[in-house]
């Protein structure tokens, strides 16, 4: 199998076949599956050099690929999509007015699943609430399976030894395609504006969140959310969370003797400054993940003690180092302006923001409002820096980078002692980084070169 395109030969006619649009590591996890079904596929990507060639080639030696094609191949009845590819493709319009089963493999995952599982969206947090929940499980001595937008893929999960509950996180990508999704628990942390690059509005972006609620048995609701909480109003069983003082059974914040807990209605739970991670998004997250928990069946003693360890999930707010009297903080998961306004609140004292990259459509003003009296300066990198630097250039000094180290080194100077310099792009990474993570791991390598 080349790297631009191989074709086997072509199947007999009237045979039913499914397409597998998109490669990378969905659609090899399609691939898997789908042997393992014994079922005809074909393979397609818009790309001409997509990641997963060799593997597939590996995994299905004789399968046929069609690189950099916009045409349907035939005798196709089920298009499979990877969630990187946008709803508006032609060739997925087309298919769908020629009435081709388009799914994701969610979908599938939904109609195979014979356990309990939960599913967790939202525009922030679902990485971390996700982990909390599986490692809740495990404490509790439950077998936990996680996967789906965040490590394996859902449909890998389907391969493995069958556990007692399967946790999900689920993008909107995913929300959007989703037919039919009868989660056992279904958990809505949050909404802002996100990802409008991939759809139509944000308006049916909010459409596809809200989504995860239709099918579901029990649910976990954002009370400062009365859309979520309309939403899931059909559901008979359902726990809400919020940062305010929780009413009976619900969980939320609560002061005693001047510490702040976490709390399930007058039940003081652990202290804040008892949890490993930092943060006012952290502690939602937390209380989040107790909910979901609970609805899941888990004793409160098993999670309250992942709570006391767990550090929080790389380059989210991930402590870097203190040098010179000024801290640093890696958030790179901040890939949007909603969870880079939480980065900011979260931050105690006065800080530098290192921001920056390929915007997704959101609002950048949202970010003078957050840094008001806090911002000492703001050093800005890629693509949407100068967009960045006019929406807050009224609230301190701007100042732009040509990469990161450089950032760095101009972040360090502009920094003084006690202050924070933080990571939290508002961006995607794509313009100047292979990911996030990579993006991250800059920071920390340009942080550890400093010499104060």
């Amino acid at each position: 199998m080349s790297a631009a395109k191989k074709m086997a030969p072509k199947k007999a006619a009237g045979q039913d076949r499914d397409l597998v649009f998109g490669l990378g590591s969905t659609g090899l996890s399609i691939a898997r599956y789908l042997k393992r079904e014994q079922r005809s596929a074909v393979f397609m990507d818009t790309r001409d050099e997509p990641p997963g060639v060799d593997e597939l080639e590996a995994l299905w030696p004789d399968a046929e690929l069609v690189l950099g094609a916009d045409a349907l191949p035939a005798n196709i009845t089920r298009i499979i999509v990877s969630p990187g590819i946008a709803d508006d493709n032609e060739l997925l319009v087309k298919a769908r007015k020629d009435k081709v089963e388009v799914v994701s493999d969610i979908e599938l995952f939904a109609r195979e699943a014979k356990q309990s599982y939960c599913a967790i969206t939202g525009s922030n947090g679902k990485s971390t609430v996700t982990t909390l929940l599986y490692h809740m499980g495990r404490a509790d001595g439950r077998k936990v399976l996680a996967g789906g937008n965040l490590g394996e893929p859902a449909l890998d999960l389907l391969d493995a030894e069958e556990p007692e509950l399967y946790v999900l996180e689920l993008s909107s990508f995913h929300l959007q395609r989703i037919d039919n999704l009868p989660a056992d628990v279904a958990v809505l942390l949050n909404v802002s504006a996100d990802h409008l690059d991939w759809h139509a509005s944000e308006e049916e972006y909010r459409k596809a969140k809200y989504r995860i609620y239709r099918e579901a048995r029990a649910a976990v609701v954002n009370r400062t959310d009365a859309q979520a909480a309309d939403a899931a109003k059909h559901i008979d069983n359902v726990i809400s969370f919020g940062l305010d003082e929780p009413g009976e059974g619900q969980y939320g914040l609560r002061v005693e003797d001047d510490e702040l807990y976490l709390a399930r209605g007058d039940s003081l739970l652990i202290a804040v400054e008892d949890m490993r991670m930092v943060g006012r998004h952290n502690q939602a997250n937390a209380l989040a993940a107790l909910a979901a928990g609970e609805l899941c069946g888990f004793k409160m003693s098993a999670m309250l003690q992942v709570l006391s360890e767990f550090p929080g999930l790389p380059h989210r707010m991930q402590f870097v180092a203190r040098k010179g009297a000024v801290n640093y903080i890696n958030d790179s998961k901040a890939t949007n302006v909603a969870a880079a306004v939480a980065s900011i609140d979260s931050i105690d004292g006065e800080l530098v923001l290192v921001a920056g990259g390929e915007g997704k459509g959101g609002d950048f003003g949202a970010l003078a409002a957050a840094l008001e009296g806090k911002l000492r300066a703001a050093v800005l990198i890629g693509t949407d820096a100068e967009a960045i630097a006019e929406a807050i250039d009224t609230v301190m000094p701007v100042y732009f980078a040509r990469d990161m180290d450089d950032a760095v080194c101009q972040a360090a100077s502009y920094a003084e002692s006690d202050d924070t310099v933080l990571l939290a792009p508002a961006c995607a990474s794509f313009d100047q980084f292979e990911n996030y993570g990579a993006r991250g791991d800059a920071f920390a390598a340009a942080v550890g070169a400093l010499t104060r």
